[in-house]
């Protein structure tokens, strides 16, 4: 079983490696960015924050994630796994799959001007982009599993809006 388990961990983190390409930028985000995540049904969880941008007629994606400072030690290194599977949307289409390229900071109650990462979409800007707000989706996951003769020990990621506290 755990082998199974590591072997899923590696395929997603090797996924999510590649799932983001193209040049990257830094800037800040502005006032109000979207807010995506999830917790850990042992505890804690994660909070993405991201902001659209226009840049030489393309479409950026700009963002910053967050994680709980006190969780489980079972899902300390579980972040790249889940950010490896989300992706920004905007009007149903994704803009990006695969949230790695940004950087982490600390929990906030509010991500408004944090330096964050962005990278260039293949989506040209449009009219009216500035006022349309991106969806953060991560899906519902296994994120730890062990299992020895005294049972078994699962954890779950599940997006159930920004999850990362102080």
């Amino acid at each position: 079983m755990k082998r199974i388990a590591l072997t899923l961990v590696t395929t997603a983190a090797l996924a999510a490696c590649s799932a983001a390409t193209g040049p990257q930028v830094v800037a800040r985000l502005g006032n109000d960015p979207a807010l995506g995540g999830g917790s850990y049904d042992s505890g804690g969880g994660l909070t993405v924050a991201v902001d659209l941008r226009e840049a030489q007629g393309r479409t950026l994606v700009c963002g910053v994630w967050a994680q709980s400072e006190r969780q489980s030690v079972l899902t300390l290194r579980a972040a790249p796994q889940v950010l490896g599977s989300g992706a920004v949307f905007l009007d149903g289409k994704a803009l990006v799959r695969g949230l790695t390229f940004m950087p982490e900071v600390r929990p906030v109650d509010d991500y408004a001007g944090q330096e964050a990462r962005c990278v260039v979409t293949e989506r040209p800007w449009r009219a009216g982009d500035e006022a349309r707000r991106p969806v953060v989706r991560m899906p519902s996951q296994v994120v730890y599993v062990d299992s020895n003769e005294s049972g078994t020990i699962i954890v779950r990621f599940v997006p159930d809006g920004p999850g990362a506290h102080l």
